[in-house]
């Protein structure tokens, strides 16, 4: 239904009572006329707060009573003065304006009624209660319960005690939203018992202040009964108590002056605010939060270059750039004395170390470690922070984890910072270029703590599997690729790091179990093929298991694991070497590839078949690697005419160009060379070793370009056996950043243009296969350089 609606101010009417109201704003007045004209009842609710003069949907309780206007008198100052008759309870269901003068509601009906014979012993039991209520209150208590004896029912009989008792404004309303005539009862003789307490404590701190005083000292007066009434409320609860905690707690955080004014200003609201409101708690929750930020206090960091050398080396075994990198931060920290302006960022293939260093440095520093993984992180509000005006709002994850280290300069680690994502929520990696400014972040603003806050002293060190990161991000990060292990590295990880933490994990005693060098050489080379070692830690853990049943299962105090009986515990080998490796084979030669998980051996295969000049790509093949194609297709026809082949050769076959793994993406530009290689060594019908890799692009010119990735494509090189590799001549610098190890393991051979590539490749095969004049003059002039290249090797 609908009615015409008027907010009161400090008055509740309840059903059956008949009282008279004076109305003086504007639209009350104007809802009142509408309603008299249409001889309608009104809907009469409670204000929550009484200054309010233009009050909206949340100013007003959302039940109210149902009422008959029964007299309207003018007055002359323009305001009505009403005689109401409260009716029945009713619930708002919505305002139909933006004035509150008119709203549709759903009738409250009484349930649960006591039995006739309950009925008197509870209607004695009311008006005993209202009785002693009343005489605490200095009131004629016989002249009103006289009034009260002929209300016909206890819910009405509830509701005139209400009416003409002095409760506050929020005890009324519980008592007029409650339809449970038995709740109703149980919560008006608390209400009533709990008033009068309140009114006998007050009288006995008025008699005790009373008794001390000197009756001419009106002032000592006043003051010794505010003494008395503090000593009261300290021995309430705690809960009662807590605005104090929270005053000293916000004082002792040693915040900004201006974010500290700010949290004792909303303090001071929360004190106005009913402490079981929403409100309240969503403020309380705001303060605790800002409590609990480290605002001032800092851990000592280690400053000892030596003792965090030494940590990081017993941690770790390599990761060498990443130490230097550490020792050189911690060298300048000890000259400067103040924080480093360095984001780093460790990119590598899963497996390396990449996270595990991180909490490493952080005890080389002497910081607090906290770590937040990004991974699948689209929603901006995860770095910043949600608003305060939203439901469950919290502060950002970067704040969150700051605050669970209790300290403001902790070692951050972001993980997996290239698997950020966006979407409709916004874009967190836009959030992040605040966080890793060194020239921003001291003012980074959180959308819920609402105030700067300086993450400067923080020492932020992302990790990534690629750089697959947006550039203005990456701009503000020193990148140090971890490219993977060597052989001999995994070995020494595994024997010295993995295998006790792996004997430790399952309960083995180091005398319970032994394994040869061999044996964990196998291992790494039959089982775990990867640039990093999570595989063999897994393989490691896997067979300390094994060992821990056999050793429960058997009579045996002593396990030796060796290459004989390493199957038992691991199973079949899942990698074997190579047979093919010792073959040669025609149209197919070892490329390199760089994916996010380190090197990869790329296989090309070519095949000649006759037909009409088609070119077939076949392997999943992305753009950039098909335009590669074409290019090394065209380099080959300019070169096979030296060597006898004619021009019809390739519009009388079809090329077939397979990458075998078809169901995995392929692309990029730097298997030009191989591509080109394959190729002609299918036109040509000559094989090629399969000890032999390369990589590079190739242009139009035979001109080879450098490639990126070179130490993953390497690494990945001597893991397959590879024996040679070919190089762009403008990486030979980058040499200097590969291990010894790999450089003596393989035989490097750099190559500025096609010609020298195909020198080293084929030029002794090309003596068995001249044709012409011509085919002479080219073997001769690769000659010279293949003696070069033969004293190199």
């Amino acid at each position: 239904m609908q009615y015409q609606l008027i907010s009161l101010r400090d008055v509740v009417i309840f059903p059956g009572i008949t009282t008279p109201l004076f109305v003086g704003r504007r639209q009350s007045i104007a809802a009142v006329e509408k309603a008299v004209d249409a001889n309608m009842q009104v809907v009469l609710v409670s204000q929550k707060a009484a200054n309010v003069d233009k009050p909206t949907a949340a100013d007003v309780y959302d039940v109210g009573t149902l009422a008959d206007i029964v007299q309207v008198l003018k007055l002359p100052d323009g305001t009505l003065k009403l005689l109401v008759e409260g009716q029945r309870r009713v619930r708002i269901s919505r305002f139909l304006d933006k004035t509150l003068t008119s709203c549709e509601v759903t009738y409250l009906e009484d349930r649960g009624d006591y039995d006739k014979s309950e009925e008197k012993a509870v209607r004695s039991m009311l008006l005993k209660a209202f009785s002693r209520y009343l005489k605490s209150q200095d009131r004629q208590a016989k002249e009103i319960l006289k009034l009260l004896e002929d209300v016909p029912t206890v819910s009405h009989l509830c509701d005139a005690i209400a009416a003409h008792s002095r409760l506050v404004l929020k005890k009324k309303m519980d008592l007029l939203g409650q339809t449970d005539v038995q709740e109703r009862v149980a919560l008006l003789l608390t209400l009533l018992e709990n008033e009068q307490e309140i009114v006998t404590l007050e009288q006995s701190i008025a008699r005790r202040v009373k008794s001390q005083m000197d009756k001419n000292q009106k002032e000592y007066y006043l003051n010794e009964q505010a003494k008395a009434i503090q000593k009261e409320l300290e021995n309430l609860d705690e809960s009662k108590t807590d605005f104090g905690q929270l005053k000293k707690a916000i004082k002792a955080c040693k915040m900004p002056k201006n974010t500290e004014k700010k949290c004792l200003d909303e303090l001071e609201k929360l004190k106005k605010m009913p402490s079981m409101s929403s409100e309240a708690t969503v403020l309380r929750n705001y303060l605790e939060t800002m409590i609990a930020y480290p605002w001032s206090k800092s851990s000592k960091t280690n400053e000892n270059v030596a003792e965090a050398k030494a940590i990081l080396e017993a941690s770790h075994y390599g990761l060498e750039d990443v130490k230097e990198r550490i020792i050189e931060y911690i060298a300048v920290q000890q000259r400067t004395q103040k924080p480093s302006g360095s984001i780093l960022c460790l990119v590598g293939p899963p497996g390396v170390g990449k996270t595990s260093i991180g909490k490493s440095i952080a005890k080389a520093v002497n910081r607090e470690y906290v770590r937040m993984a990004l991974g699948g992180v689209r929603d901006e509000a995860e770095i910043r922070g949600h608003r305060r005006t939203y439901i469950g709002a919290m502060p950002g994850r970067i704040v969150q984890h700051i605050s669970k280290s209790k300290v403001n300069n902790p070692l951050f680690l972001l993980d997996e910072i290239d698997k950020m994502g966006k979407d409709h929520r916004g874009d967190p990696a836009s959030a992040m270029l605040e966080v890793l400014d060194p020239e921003q972040n001291h003012t980074f603003n959180d959308h819920y703590m609402e105030e700067d806050m300086d993450l400067s002293k923080v020492f932020f060190i992302a990790t990534a599997n690629s750089l697959d990161i947006p550039d203005a991000l990456l701009d503000r990060m020193e990148v140090i690729r971890i490219p993977g292990y060597t052989e001999s590295e995994k070995l020494n990880i595994g024997k010295n790091y993995l295998l006790p933490r792996n004997l430790s994990r399952n309960g083995l005693q180091s005398h319970e179990m032994t394994i040869t060098d061999k044996a964990l050489s196998m291992i790494v080379e039959n089982y775990t093929r990867e640039a990093g070692v999570r595989k063999l830690d897994r393989a490691l853990d896997k067979m300390c298991r094994k060992i821990v049943t056999e050793l429960t299962l058997s009579d045996k105090d002593k396990v030796s694991v060796s290459q004989n009986n390493l199957a038992d515990y691991l199973g079949v080998p899942k990698y074997e070497r190579d047979n093919l490796n010792n073959r040669e084979s025609i149209g197919r030669i070892n490329g390199l590839a760089w994916t996010s998980v380190g090197g990869e051996l790329l296989n090309i295969e070519v095949a000649v078949l006759p037909g009409k000049g088609k070119v077939s790509l076949t392997g999943k093949l992305g753009e950039v690697m098909q335009e590669s194609i074409q290019a090394a297709m065209t380099v080959v026809k300019s070169h096979v005419s030296s060597l006898g082949v004619s021009h019809t050769f390739f519009q009388e076959h079809d090329f077939h160009i397979h990458l075998p793994e078809a169901a995995t993406p392929k692309d990029g530009p730097s298997a030009g060379t191989a591509m080109t290689t394959a190729l002609l060594s299918a036109v040509m019908q000559i094989p090629v070793s399969h000890r032999i890799a390369m990589t590079g692009e190739i242009t139009l010119l035979g001109n080879v370009l450098p490639i990126g990735g070179l130490k993953e494509k390497l690494f990945a090189a001597a893991r397959e056996n590879i024996e040679t590799v070919f190089i762009p001549q403008k990486n030979h610098k980058d040499l200097r950043e590969i291990a010894d190890e790999i450089k003596e393991k393989l035989t490097i051979v750099p190559v500025g243009n096609i010609d020298e590539l195909l020198s080293a490749v084929f030029s002794n095969k090309l003596n068995k296969k001249k044709k012409t004049k011509n085919s002479f003059t080219l073997v001769d002039k690769y000659r010279s350089f293949n003696q070069v290249l033969e004293q190199k090797h």
